[in-house]
């Protein structure tokens, strides 16, 4: 089969450093071409992703009309020149409009929220029944189905082939942040919990260089850095994120909004570490309380999940991981509704 992927002109396939969506897409071109089908990829400039077609995006900035106008006539060229069998997006909606009346099939992955409102404008202009949805959780299907529109849950996964199992660590082992470091993913809980607990943290990610979230760094951050046992890392590599993962007792992220996946949460589970975290969005999807890992609310219930963490078993983690967050998994699930959506179209 021939399947053109798109990712969104943000960052390369791969990304150097942080980037969930693009791993996810490398890692699905690398499954797949395994597999023997023929891969192309329309990304941002600079991409270094190994496959059969690729091309990149004339424009970066995905609010802009014109930019977006310009992706959108670069997609058509693309599916011209490599002719797939198959199209799939994880790249802006807008980016398939001037090929939505086309009979070949069209999947648009989602992986944020998202609305029937959003999506009824594309299915007005794509020829019946050769656009098809997706989403990285159950969560974010819910939000875009309607009647009319069929979604399918289809995880996100970890690369577990990169990621390596750590079965023990030290009972002083430090709590891990590892995120963007902004408001909504909780890291200010994290050092409050931390501290609470009497444990050390270490606080890894990406953080922002202006704006609101800049100010929130600096006022709710960055004054507990290198003090009381909780560690400034800064953003990592894959490399570097593999050791933090297999050296610390616990993923300790505490969201503070509606999550549509989280990559971060498979990835620790693969490395065996637990993972402490809210009930929100699609978390419930990914950790099983009590086995891989416990939910809070709040600092005081934070404290108490780390107490917590000695019941919970790393190897459990890692094998949870293998079943429902593995490359292989997922690139059947998509190879089956590939399967089935050109079968569809060829019918019609």
């Amino acid at each position: 089969m021939r399947i053109l992927l798109a990712a969104d002109p943000i960052l390369p396939v791969p990304p150097t450093g942080y980037g969930g969506i693009e791993r996810i897409v490398d890692a699905l071109i690398r499954e797949l071409r395994t597999r023997g089908h023929a891969v192309g990829l329309i990304a941002k400039r600079g991409s270094t992703c190994t496959c059969e077609f690729m091309s990149a995006w004339p424009g970066e900035s995905v609010a802009g009309k014109a930019d977006t106008l310009r992706n959108a006539l670069a997609l058509s060229r693309a599916v011209r020149d490599f002719d797939p069998d198959v199209i799939h997006s994880f790249a802006r909606l807008a980016y398939l409009t001037a090929v939505l009346p086309s009979r070949r099939p069209k999947i648009m992955s989602y992986q944020r929220h998202t609305s029937p409102a959003q999506v009824r404008p594309a299915l007005r202009l794509a020829r019946r029944g050769t656009l098809t949805f997706t989403a990285c959780s159950e969560y974010i299907c819910i939000q875009g189905r309607s009647p009319s529109v069929a979604w399918h849950a289809i995880h996100n996964f970890a690369d577990i082939t990169r990621i390596d199992f750590a079965p023990q660590v030290p009972a002083d082992a430090p709590l891990l942040f590892l995120s963007r470091v902004e408001s909504i993913k909780g890291p200010d809980l994290a050092i409050a919990i931390a501290r609470r607990a009497g444990r050390r943290l270490w606080v890894a990610g990406n953080r922002p260089a202006s704006g609101p979230e800049a100010a929130f760094f600096r006022d709710q951050v960055e004054p507990h850095l290198g003090r009381n046992g909780i560690e400034w890392i800064g953003e990592v590599d894959d490399r570097r994120k593999n050791e933090l993962l297999g050296q610390c007792a616990a993923l300790l992220v505490p969201i503070q909004w509606d999550e549509p996946f989280g990559i971060v949460f498979a990835e620790a589970l693969a490395a065996g570490t637990p993972v402490l975290s809210c009930a929100r969005g699609a978390l419930p999807e990914i950790v099983q309380p009590g086995v891989t890992g416990l939910f809070l609310t709040n600092v005081d219930d934070g404290a108490a999940a780390v107490r917590r963490i000695p019941e919970l078993d790393r190897t459990v983690c890692r094998r949870d991981a293998e079943q429902r967050f593995s490359p292989g998994g997922c690139v059947e699930r998509y190879l089956k509704l590939y399967a089935e959506c050109v079968a569809n179209c060829t019918v019609r």
